[in-house]
Formats: C-alpha cells, sequence, structure tokens
C-alpha cells in the first residue's frame, strides 16, 4: 500500500462559461474503474442533452487503470487535457468529466484543450484536494495507574489517537503513520518501562492534518 497519495475529498462541480459554451467540471473520489466507469455515465445521463460530456480517470496504486475520452470532441482536445490535469496535480483514484452546452461560438482546437482544462480544474476545486496518509494501528494496554503518564506523553509526541477503551485496564488505540509504527512501538514501549501490552492492528487511510 502506498504510504501516501494525493486525491479528492468528495463530489464537486462548478459551471464556468467561454465564448458562450458553458463546461461544467465535475470530480468524484473512486477506488475501482468500475466505479469510474459509473460516475461518467451518470453524468452523461444527468446531462443527456449536451453537447459533449467529455472525461478522463486514473485509478489504481500504480496508476495503472487510464481513461480519456473526447465525446465527439475533435481528437486530443478534451479527454486528453482533462487526463493531464489529473496527472499534474498529482491525483489518484480520481474521476473527472467537464459537460459542454455549445453556445453557438467556435473555440478551435487551442481554444478547447484551454477551456476543458480550466472546467477540470474547476471540478476538481470543488471536489477539495487532499492527502490521504497510510496510518498503522497500534494498541496499548497498561494498568490505570500508568494511564496518566501515557496519555500526557502521547499528546506530547502529537500522536493521532483512536479509541481508548477502560475495562480492567486501559487499552489506547495510537495511529502513528504506517512507516513509522515500529519505532513507534519502540518509544511507547520505553515510556511505559516495558509494562505495557503493545499489539499491531490494522493498516488504514487518514487524511494529512486532520
Amino acid at each position: 500500500m502506498l504510504q501516501r497519495y494525493r486525491t479528492v475529498r468528495q463530489d464537486g462541480s462548478k459551471e464556468i462559461v467561454i465564448k458562450k459554451s458553458r463546461f461544467i467540471g465535475y470530480a468524484r473520489p473512486v477506488e475501482t474503474e468500475e466505479e469510474a466507469v459509473a460516475f461518467i455515465d451518470e453524468i452523461k445521463r444527468l446531462h443527456r442533452q449536451a453537447t459533449h460530456n467529455c472525461s478522463a480517470y486514473i485509478v489504481g496504486e500504480r496508476d495503472q487503470f487510464q481513461k480519456a475520452s473526447d465525446d465527439g470532441e475533435p481528437s486530443g482536445t478534451a479527454g486528453k487535457p482533462i487526463l493531464e490535469v489529473i496527472k499534474n496535480k498529482g491525483l489518484k483514484n480520481v474521476a473527472v468529466v467537464v459537460t459542454r452546452y455549445f453556445g453557438g461560438i467556435m473555440l478551435g482546437a487551442g481554444g478547447l484543450v484551454r477551456a476543458y482544462t480550466d472546467g477540470a480544474v474547476a471540478g476538481i476545486e470543488a471536489a477539495e484536494e487532499i492527502v490521504y496518509v497510510l496510518h498503522r494501528e497500534v494498541f496499548i494496554e497498561v494498568d490505570y495507574t500508568w494511564y496518566g503518564k501515557l496519555e500526557n506523553e502521547l499528546h506530547g509526541r502529537g500522536t493521532r489517537l483512536g479509541n481508548v477503551d477502560f475495562t480492567d485496564k486501559v487499552t489506547v488505540c495510537c495511529l502513528p503513520e504506517a512507516d513509522e509504527a515500529e519505532q513507534f512501538v519502540a518509544w511507547a514501549t520505553d515510556i511505559t518501562q516495558g509494562k505495557s501490552v503493545i499489539t499491531l492492528g490494522e493498516e488504514r487511510y487518514y487524511i494529512e492534518n486532520e
């Protein structure tokens, strides 16, 4: 799994007008190529009367699924520019559609490239770029006499925390970044003087700085 990757937070859309043509940029986070295709089809159904619904997506840990569609625009003037926006922003697992309602003024090849580029940027900005960082669950079980010290040390370190369970002992779910988990376990063992029981849990992504 990637230690970190950039994508979009949510569905987003924004309309811009260029020489009387309406361009509506849409973006959505997707996990699979099937989700990307379903999103594109959804926008096409929403805008059946549009002149064009051009699209692109990049999906996969190694960007292994990529596709762009000009949807009737001159070859290379729509889908490819949208795809290039995704690539230039370093985004993964995102699908973008730019819908066009023709306004009666021809834009030319260069104008189309700029318009679809701007439409893609608008949609992505509306969807909000974020960075996901891979974290590892580390469960620290201590006696109640150690909990105050552990809590203070964790806050001082700035460790992301999950649930805290209070039973006959206290179990704190800590969420260090995955590539720092081994170092974190050594640190936790040291500050509890070996009086804790530490177990590793799942790896999962969290939004950076949230």
